[in-house]
């Protein structure tokens, strides 16, 4: 059956629209929970969120959905996505609830599910919740109501497990670091870790009002990032976005090193250590051509999934490997955790950079990566890459680029865009080419 509520990470939306309403999020509640009231136990269900003003109404309306079927609630209030994943399996929940639209902006919103083991949901169990959706939920008898409380120490608890993934031979002893979270779910914990390990922090980004979330800062716009390691004269810079699970880094000379670079320097270095498996990592159709040669040049493999976290991860789990994740910044470390992690992936890079005792704009930049361009075209309803006109600019496109690059042109699947990525020997050429494919969306689209 087609997805009518769930896209490729959770359910997310223009607040207050379809299928962001708060009667949805009741509903959500309802049938998620009933789905995961298995055995005779005490049924228990984890929410956390990140810093948008619609985080409260969304919550609220989960409660009401969860208790009417008679989970109890454990509220964390605002934390970071891969928190929310720990402290599932910690505290021995039967599901995990993130609200975060995650790097969109404010007025968006989105419920995130985890399931008992940490890992976000399979398409098995989104397919079930989806169908229940529309029908009307069974309730619990009044005194099987669920009940609900607040846990205060669960970013205490989060930033105690991400500190345990630093090697304990290490410290960030005389390292300034300028950290940027986007004024969203980390905005105290990941400057209060990176302090704890010893390093000199300068913090932005961490003065949530509601509406500021992911505006003008975060790893979707490093610019306020770059500008700030300069004047601070700091040796590294790291953005995470709304709900701390991608990163993105600076170097001390203020250029940006995406999470293809990341993956390879973390690979590398866990390859060097005997601790990488599966003799390579999970990327995906995104990654640059670059990662793959320098992989390539190491002995090592890259594989590559649908775009989605969710995707890499089951390539992770089905081929055995321990790195996976995505150029945007998301990178999975199942040697650590379950979800991707912005803060545990910095704290990977930091080690690296500590051991290696040279400047990030020496260590983070492991390749040269081909000339690559994405461009988004925004459309309001239909199937544009089905339409014969663009159809035929896109094979045109194709057979001129050839196989000196590659083209990834695909439907997002958490927002209303076209997404049209090319990469190639010719930057110029690329592009050009790029163009031409937008334009012809952009004339059916019109």
């Amino acid at each position: 059956m087609g997805r009518k509520y769930f896209g490729t990470d959770g359910i997310r939306g223009l607040t207050n629209k379809a299928p962001m309403t708060p009667e949805i999020a009741m509903r959500v509640g309802q049938v998620a929970g009933a789905h995961f009231l298995r055995g005779d136990h005490r049924h228990r269900v984890v929410i956390g969120k990140d810093t948008r003003l619609s985080g409260y109404m969304v919550e609220n309306a989960l409660v009401a959905g969860f208790t009417s079927v008679g989970m109890d609630v454990v509220q964390f209030g605002p934390v970071p996505t891969p928190a929310v994943a720990m402290l599932t399996r910690s505290m021995r929940a039967d599901l995990g609830v993130m609200i975060s639209a995650s790097h969109n902006p404010y007025y968006d919103n989105g419920i995130k599910l985890f399931g008992p083991d940490g890992f976000k949901l399979s398409d098995e169990d989104e397919l079930a919740i989806e169908a229940a959706l529309d029908v009307v939920p069974v309730l619990a008898s009044a005194e099987h109501i669920g009940r609900a409380r607040r846990v205060e120490d669960a970013r205490g608890r989060y930033i105690h497990a991400a500190k345990m993934t630093f090697p304990d031979d290490l410290r960030l002893d005389g390292l300034r670091i300028v950290i940027d979270c986007a004024h969203g779910a980390a905005y105290q914990v990941a400057p209060s870790a990176l302090w704890e390990l010893g390093a000199d922090v300068i913090s932005i980004g961490v003065n949530p009002n509601g509406t500021n979330i992911n505006d003008g800062c975060g790893s979707t716009h490093p610019e306020a990032l770059q500008a700030r390691v300069l004047s601070e004269q700091a040796d590294i810079g790291i953005a995470l976005d709304g709900d701390a699970d991608r990163l993105i880094i600076v170097d001390e000379k203020g250029r940006v090193v995406d999470g293809d670079q990341l993956m390879a320097l973390i690979a590398a270095d866990w390859h060097r250590a005997g601790l990488l498996r599966g003799n390579g990592l999970v990327a995906t159709v995104m990654s640059n051509m670059g990662l793959e040669k320098f992989l390539a040049g190491h002995g090592l493999d890259l594989h590559r999934a649908a775009v989605g976290d969710r995707y890499v991860l089951e390539m992770m789990r089905a081929g055995g490997f321990n790195i996976g994740g995505e150029q945007s910044g998301h990178i999975i470390m199942t040697d650590h955790g379950t979800t991707g992690d912005g803060l545990v992936a910095s704290l990977q890079v930091l080690a690296a950079l500590v051991r290696a005792g040279k400047p990030a704009s020496e260590v983070l930049h492991q390749f040269d990566p081909y000339p690559q361009l994405l461009r988004n075209v925004r459309f309001s309803g239909g199937q544009p890459l089905a339409d014969p006109k663009v159809k035929a600019v896109i094979a045109a496109a194709e057979a001129e680029l050839g196989q000196s690059g590659r083209f990834v042109i695909r439907k997002s699947g958490t927002e209303p865009l076209i997404r049209v990525m090319a990469e190639g020997e010719d930057a110029a050429l690329v592009e050009r080419l790029v163009g031409a494919i937008c334009d012809s969306v952009k004339e059916v689209c019109a």
